[in-house]
């Protein structure tokens, strides 16, 4: 499945360009605005990239937490570092573990959790904020025929931005 993000800036560039590609016979279904009055990016499905943060960071602290636990109770076996007195060896060791954890779910939030709001989002965020700044999209979907025909047509409206992307899930 083929997408055809154009950026317009105001509602009417955005309403000419879909009577437009109705008048060429592009299917309706395959073609969307958003904007204020139309489909919002979260009724469409654009990523927020906060959700992606979050899911990135969750992800990575199923295997970061463990090994840090882990990693915090063989240093604190290896080590002898007595934490606490009254904890005794093996309660060290533990304790030793449990700092490891925290600090391994402190990366996991940090890391995965900027990592996924960084580059999670794809081009997603820039057309959130267009949306934001009172522009609107005109999006088409389908096959590369349609697509590029729909090029063809929306070029003619001096878009701000033309993108073409291919769903790697299709």
């Amino acid at each position: 499945m083929n997408y055809l993000i154009a950026v317009l800036p105001d509602r009417i560039q955005a309403e000419e360009a879909y009577s437009a590609l109705e008048r060429e016979g592009l299917p309706m279904e395959k073609v969307s605005i958003l904007g204020k009055g139309y489909k919002t990016a979260d009724e469409y499905g654009l990523i927020d990239p906060k959700q992606q943060a979050q899911k990135q960071a969750t992800l990575m602290s199923y295997w970061l937490v463990p090994f840090g636990f882990i990693s915090g109770f063989v240093f604190n076996s290896l080590t002898g570092i007595e934490l606490f007195n009254w904890a005794g060896s093996l309660g060290n060791h533990v304790i030793g573990g449990v700092f490891g954890a925290i600090a391994g779910a402190m990366g996991s939030y940090f890391i995965g959790g900027g990592a996924g709001l960084a580059f999670g989002s794809g081009d997603a965020l820039p057309y959130r904020n267009r949306l934001k700044e009172g522009k609107y999209l005109v999006v088409v979907n389908g096959s590369p025929n349609i697509t590029n025909q729909a090029t063809r047509i929306l070029k003619q409206f001096d878009p701000e931005n033309i993108q073409g992307y291919v769903d790697p899930t299709a």
